[in-house]
């Protein structure tokens, strides 16, 4: 019996869909609109009916369409799985809301109930949250296939269909209704998809737009929250927000120095303008007279600092205060961007050098406030401000720099030999380079010189940290803070990053002289093999002399990124998972016995589960006790930022839900010891799981040319979704692929290959040696630990959004018949194999049988989502075949737009 919530979502997509409907007919005609549900019954009886006779008609009706008729019936189901996507955000947030009818804050109500049932004493979850550090990081990758536009008009949708619920008459819901229907035309008529390339630039606007809907308003609003549930007083700041986009080099020649220089100031320029239209506001809001409230000493001081010489104003000095901070804010505005604010009440003033000075003058305001009778008018804006202030400075996020280790090195090899210290440094041993570069880090001469002329790449790549020090001069010491090495493989990657620091004024002092490094030297573990050598690789870093020191004196912080899209692409689903666990594990283990160094792992997760993707609280929970310690870092990428932040809300309901999961995971999982026979298995099962994964996908003769043929990738790879490359380099090679379009490809065509294979024969083969002890076993795992248990839980999800039937005809793409054949069994029997050890693991037969909702909603998607796949096929084999006319091409783009939305995880 469905909810009364479940009923209204199921009300709402059948409304939406019904004015989709309406405005197929009006824009395109009852025939077109006909032919679309024609196309839609029949995908419903080939998916649920496997009828034969249903995909031969498919088939001819698909064939027959014309380029344009096959764009406008491609349109309708993308608009329909974007508007689907609305209802399912509201369901969600209703959904949350019900579970604690006594407050909006379910998550963090629930983790501190937690807590005090478990009697965490209150002192320690006051440490905690004094200590924490929780930064989403947003990064741009060629995932994210929406358009602003249509994202700014799917946001609007969401709040008036919010509004259509709670309209108090039916003349309200008319008018708002009457809005939608006109919201619904404009996504009609607007593109689906960019006509050209996706820029840099392009990318950071997207980014900031976050920030201005969402970030900027609801990690105050948090604070504030947080601290009603702890019952503790004000906490220090927990968030830190970063961002990759203009920073991330790694394999994007589009990234130079004057790229990160614009997206630090239009970060800068974002938040300075908040903070303008919020001190305006407070303005207007503050008319206290101080002749019948009185104010404080140092709030007298700034207001006759301000300039203000209306006379109007001469008893509000609140006022006047206020119109100090903005004329000083707007010229902190013009100083740093360039730009200019919009309002003057006096003409802009002497900048603020830091952010801390304008954080200054409000807490004047506030203590002056408090200390007469003014608590009350502090709440609804001052202290979000103060708090916005906190977190975000002048910089707003912390943009990291990222650069494979390879280009490091090269970098470093031009500068030796310009020196004439060193010609082949790149062939050197690894400890003849340790020990030069320690050599080199001691002194304090720099090893570069005017007359000598370096390649264009070192120059490029010096600019980049030579920018970050100004920047950091400018902006603030956290407007730059990491430096993160892709592909570290050895101590000498690190050491690298240290003498380019060095050489940019990014050191100061010598390595033994009270040396102080501004950017934490990140490595970024990705491979399965990279992974295992993770702890010895750090161990041996600060066994170095000097290193540790040089660390303290530097902050005292080791973030350590560890990568989950290439270990899965390496060594599949289940052994980058369990490799990754181990990793954590040692990596905590090392940093207990260095003092003063605070460990955080940063996680490089992306949107599909084969690429750590899933529900970030179990995966959080799901971490090695001991790992957590209230440091959490992690990357949000692809069309998971828009899912989970573009609706302020949803986005409230995600920041809180990583604060509620960090907190659990630091001080009720270090109670919960995993047994030794566990770890054991997850060893044995990583062994049996990657040998059948690699297997398939690198010892099988011609995959390559199956996947390319199989999948959208070649098709995905021309698609105007991202400012970064498909492959790193120009070959079909597998390990040459990108992580990203990997697993996207995966996804488009059904298989979401990467979130599973290789863990049915894993299960079957262990079972095999004692079914009965092993069965039993497996299944303890899953109820007892919750690293096994949420591994499964995403497995699950994965397979029920894969389809085979409509995978099977991708393979029918294959011009190598005899290979499609032989790989599609190798998929199909691995596929079997899994089914049966999910079924034997969780006692269930129905996947998902413990989360129906989910069930459910991904069932109700098929009738929408399948037409795409067998339009993109068609159009795919049109294409390959020479059709390449641009309404055909068109046809393919809007398809990927479309099954990326509907899958909605695909990043």
């Amino acid at each position: 019996m469905p909810t009364a919530s479940e009923r209204i979502l199921r009300d709402d997509i059948r409304f939406l869909g019904t004015i989709l409907g309406d405005t197929i007919r009006e824009q395109e005609g009852q025939a077109t609109y006909d032919l679309i549900e024609k196309i839609r019954q029949l995908s419903v009886r080939f998916h649920h009916k496997a009828d034969a006779e249903a995909g031969r008609s498919l088939d001819k009706i698909l064939k027959g369409l014309t380029p344009d008729k096959a764009v406008s019936v491609i349109r309708a189901f993308t608009y329909f799985s974007h508007l689907a996507n609305i209802a399912e955000d509201q369901f969600s947030l209703r959904a949350l809301a019900s579970e604690d009818p006594a407050t909006a804050e379910g998550s963090l109500r629930r983790t501190f109930r937690r807590l005090k049932e478990e009697k965490i004493p209150a002192k320690k979850i006051q440490a905690t949250l004094q200590q924490a550090w929780i930064s989403p990081v947003l990064t741009a990758h060629p995932t994210e296939v929406q358009r602003k536009s249509i994202l700014d008009a799917k946001r609007a949708i969401s709040e008036l269909l919010q509004r259509y619920r709670s309209g108090q008459s039916t003349q309200d819901q008319s008018d708002v209704e009457a809005m939608i229907r006109a919201r619904v035309a404009q996504l009609w008529q607007t593109r689906l998809i960019r006509i050209s390339k996706l820029s840099v630039d392009d990318e950071i606007e997207n980014a900031v737009s976050y920030y201005q809907s969402t970030f900027l308003h609801e990690v105050p609003r948090l604070y504030e929250r947080i601290e009603r549930e702890a019952k503790i007083g004000v906490i220090t700041p927990i968030f830190r927000m970063g961002n990759w986009i203009g920073g991330d080099r790694d394999g994007n020649p589009n990234v130079v120095q004057s790229t990160l220089e614009r997206t630090v100031a239009r970060h800068s320029e974002v938040v300075l303008r908040h903070y303008l239209v919020q001190i305006h506001e407070l303005g207007g809001e503050l008319s206290v007279c101080e002749s019948l409230a009185g104010c404080s000493p140092e709030l007298r001081e700034l207001a006759e600092r301000s300039g203000d010489t209306n006379p109007h104003r001469q008893d509000e000095p609140y006022r006047q205060a206020l119109i100090g901070i903005y004329a000083r804010l707007a010229a902190t505005l013009q100083s740093l961007t360039g730009t200019e604010a919009m309002r003057h009440a006096v003409e802009p003033a002497d900048p603020y050098a830091r952010s801390e000075e304008f954080l200054h003058d409000l807490l004047v305001i506030r203590e002056s406030l408090l200390t007469h009778h003014g608590a009350a008018m502090t709440r609804s804006r001052l202290l979000p401000l103060i708090r916005a202030a906190e977190v975000f400075g002048f910089h707003m996020a912390t943009t990291d720099l990222r650069q494979n280790s390879a280009v490091h090195e090269h970098v470093v090899a031009e500068m030796l030999r310009g020196a004439e210290i060193e010609s082949g440094y790149e062939h050197l041993e690894e400890n003849s380079k340790i020990e030069l570069l320690l050599i080199l880090l001691k002194d304090a001469r720099s090893l570069r010189s005017r007359h000598v002329t370096y390649t264009e790449d070192a120059e490029s790549e010096l600019a980049i940290f030579e920018a970050a020090f100004a920047i950091n001069q400018r902006f603030g010491s956290e407007a730059i803070r990491h430096a993160i090495i892709s592909h570290t493989e050895s101590v000498s990657d690190l050491l690298e990053v240290l003498l380019i620091q060095k050489e940019c004024g990014l050191m100061a002092g010598t390595l033994d002289r009270d040396g102080f490094a501004s950017l934490i030297v990140v490595p970024l573990f990705e491979t399965i093999e990279d992974l295992r050598y993770a702890a010895p690789i750090m161990e041996a870093f600060y066994s170095l002399p000097g290193i540790t020191d040089l660390v303290r004196r530097s902050g005292g912080e080791q973030d350590i990124m560890l990568g989950y899209s290439d270990s899965n692409k390496d060594g599949g689903f289940f052994t980058s998972n369990w490799e990754l666990y181990k990793s954590s594990i040692e990596l905590a283990e090392l940093f207990k016995k260095t003092p003063g160094i605070t460990l955080r792992l940063f996680h490089g997760r992306g949107g599909t589960v084969g690429r750590g993707g899933g529900p970030s609280y179990q995966a959080i929970l799901a971490q090695p006790a001991g790992s957590v310690n209230g440091q959490l870092r992690l990357t949000e990428q692809g069309e998971i930022i828009a899912n989970k932040y573009a609706n302020p809300q949803i986005g409230a309901r995600n920041l809180e839900t990583l604060v509620s999961a960090v907190l659990e995971a630091t001080l009720l999982s270090a109670k919960q010891k995993v047994p030794q026979e566990f770890l054991d298995t997850a060893a044995q099962l990583s062994i049996l799981s990657m040998q059948a994964y690699r297997a398939l996908v690198y010892e099988t003769e011609g995959f390559e040319d199956y996947f390319f043929e199989s999948t959208p990738i070649s098709e995905i790879a021309q698609l105007n979704i991202g400012s970064r490359p498909a492959s790193r380099k120009a070959s079909r090679s597998i390990a040459d692929l990108r992580a990203i379009p990997w697993g996207f490809s995966w996804g488009q065509s059904r298989v979401n290959l990467p979130g599973w294979y290789g863990f049915g024969s894993a299960i079957e083969a262990f079972i095999k040696t004692a079914p009965k002890t092993h069965t039993a076993l497996l299944k303890r795992m899953f109820q007892e630990w919750p690293f096994f248990s949420t591994l499964i839980a995403n497995m699950e999800m994965v397979i029920t959004k894969a389809n085979l039937s409509v995978a099977q005809r991708y393979a029918d793409l294959v011009q190598d018949r005899r290979l499609a054949k032989a790989v599609l069994g190798r998929i199909e029997g691995e596929w079997d194999k899994t089914l049966k050890a999910l079924e034997k693991i969780t006692g269930e037969k129905a996947r998902l049988s413990s989360n129906p909702m989910l069930a459910e909603l991904i069932a109700n998607r098929s009738p929408y989502l399948d037409p795409l796949n067998h339009l993109q096929i068609e159009l795919i084999r049109r294409w390959r075949s020479g059709q390449q006319d641009e309404r055909t091409q068109i046809g393919i783009h809007l398809s990927i737009n479309g099954i990326a939305a509907a899958l909605r995880n695909t990043g």
